[in-house]
């Protein structure tokens, strides 16, 4: 492999129902700045079936070029259609690094796409950034410059590995939504349109989808909330996240939790915040009854304002939050309650 002929750091620019994720836009935002470095472009893979009206949005958020694979086989989301979609761009434009959304569909096209390619994939990093590889010089080995590193929890959210792909290409890790920043869009940018089609032949391989069926809900979805109240294990109860409802309601807030609660069935996976839940930026995030263990704190460190209320004066919560309050929260949330109402009227 002559990793010289790779340039470029590609996104998969995921859409559904021609809509664009909004994780498509947060992977360019990252893009852009591994780009910077390397002194290279950014290019959005965008696939789907009449997706070209997308191509401006993705411009606006930072990227150089749209490769465009439109096709009727790729109007939904099916594994082997989008698989072959992907991997055929790699192939024939030969990327350097490749971002994918941790989502659901990203975690079911990045490995594939990556076993194709026959190159690796790091799973859900936190931190990508481009560097020397090892990190540390080790007598007697190469130091690889300009190698993308990609950081993510590993052994259970216990430690934090940093890994590196080195001697293959494309570079490829799939990012949590809500892990990075989109940037400011730019109106009126423009990108150069590459239309590119592999071509389909429907086989075995391709499942065929017999009815979709939308899940409605009436759950807010959590990454867009500016105040979040989050509950872990210390609140006791169901009943008692009652009291953060009513904190919530006073500050404009939206209720979450922690994995703990989940698992006790006291609230649905979908107010989750964590490692194995969402990842959030509010401008402010209570943490009350939460011890603060790492697998919790990743998804909520990036908040503006952290407040934790926690009995245990040496709960990990504290050493986040920049304001912590040490007692009784069946006490302090109702009063905290009450003096906020006045300060709202």
């Amino acid at each position: 492999m002559n990793l010289e002929e790779y340039k470029g750091v590609y996104v998969f620019a995921q859409q559904v129902d021609n809509e664009l994720s909004s994780i498509a836009f947060e992977l360019l935002g990252k893009a852009k700045e591994l780009a910077a470095p390397l002194n290279t472009e950014v290019t959005a893979v965008l696939i789907g079936s009449g997706v070209k009206g997308l191509v401006d949005q993705l411009a606006e958020y930072g990227a150089d070029k749209v490769i465009v694979v439109d096709d009727p086989e790729l109007k939904e989301y099916r594994t082997e259609p989008y698989a072959h979609a992907l991997s055929s761009v790699i192939n024939e434009y030969k990327p350097e690094i490749v971002l994918v959304g941790a989502t659901a569909i990203g975690r079911d096209l990045g490995p594939r796409v990556s076993a194709r390619v026959a190159t690796g994939l790091t799973a859900d990093c936190t931190v990508l950034e481009i560097g020397d590889f090892p990190l540390n010089a080790i007598p007697g080995q190469e130091q690889k410059h300009n190698q993308l590193l990609m950081t993510r929890p590993a052994f259970g959210g216990n430690t934090i590995a940093t890994i590196a792909c080195p001697d293959n290409r494309p570079q490829m890790a799939t990012v949590r939504p809500g892990v990075m920043q989109k940037i400011d869009p730019i109106a009126g940018a423009k990108a150069e349109v590459i239309e590119y089609n592999p071509g389909f032949i429907p086989d075995n391989k391709y499942v065929e989808i017999l009815d979709i069926v939308k899940e409605l809900s009436d759950t807010v979805d959590i990454m867009d909330a500016k105040i979040l109240v989050s509950g872990g294990r210390g609140v006791g109860s169901a009943e008692n996240f009652k009291m953060l409802q009513d904190l919530a309601d006073v500050i404009g807030g939206t209720v979450s939790c922690s994995r703990a609660v989940v698992d006790n069935g006291w609230l649905p996976k979908e107010l989750q915040v964590g490692q194995t839940g969402k990842t959030v930026r509010p401008n402010v995030y209570f943490a009350i009854g939460i011890s603060g263990a790492i697998q919790h704190t990743a998804g909520m460190e990036e908040s503006d304002i952290i407040i934790a209320i926690n009995k245990d004066d040496s709960a990990p919560i504290f050493d986040v939050a920049d304001y912590g309050i040490v007692g009784d929260l069946n006490k302090i949330v109702p009063k905290l309650t009450e003096e906020l109402k006045k300060v709202v009227k």
